[in-house]
């Protein structure tokens, strides 16, 4: 089994932030893979389909971004899965462009508290993240304020894009791999 974990914050004020690319792709592979809606399991609003033939928990954790971890890790437990390779999270990424997405296997969390926190409390930086771009803050800007925002109409365009590019990443993922995945979406839209 995959958990696919998109990240963000519950609450119709936060829709169409920075903040929630990743409940976006969620939102996304619901739609295209006719995921059914399971409810609220560990602290997340969840469904379980199939991707590549593949059986895949869908997640949006409700716990806001910052405690995304709390939430992740309950649902690795259950599933006992291997978090290095069966484990995808998306989040949003303020140092990529909007329109690029970035795939990596591993690795810091950049600053993404979110990332930051799952990191934490799995005790590994070892598992696959989809990264959604939102653009650098502006000079004078507040960092909450910035990611909370949303965006102009030409980013959202080209956000948009890469919402379909990140949902056709996680499915490339688990029906191809990540390597194949990273060198098929790795690059600028």
């Amino acid at each position: 089994m995959y958990i696919i974990a998109g990240l963000g914050n519950p609450g119709s004020k936060y829709e169409g932030t920075r903040h929630n690319m990743g409940f976006d792709v969620i939102d996304r592979l619901v739609e295209e893979y006719k995921v059914p809606q399971g409810g609220v399991k560990f602290e997340a609003l969840t469904g379980v389909g199939t991707i590549g033939g593949q059986r895949v928990l869908l997640a949006k954790p409700l716990t806001y971004m910052n405690e995304s971890g709390r939430s992740v890790r309950a649902m690795a437990d259950y599933y006992k899965i291997d978090p290095k390779s069966e484990l995808i999270v998306v989040s949003d990424d303020i140092d990529l462009e909007p329109g690029q997405i970035r795939i990596r296997c591993q690795g810091s969390a950049g600053g993404q508290n979110g990332l930051k926190n799952i990191i934490q409390c799995l005790g590994t930086q070892d598992f696959i993240r989809i990264r959604v771009g939102t653009g650098k803050k502006p000079e004078g800007w507040d960092l909450a304020d910035w990611v909370l925002s949303r965006f102009s109409k030409d980013d959202r365009k080209a956000v948009d894009g890469a919402i379909v590019r990140a949902a056709e990443a996680a499915a490339a993922i688990i029906e191809e791999g990540a390597e194949s995945a990273m060198t098929k979406y790795n690059r600028k839209a």
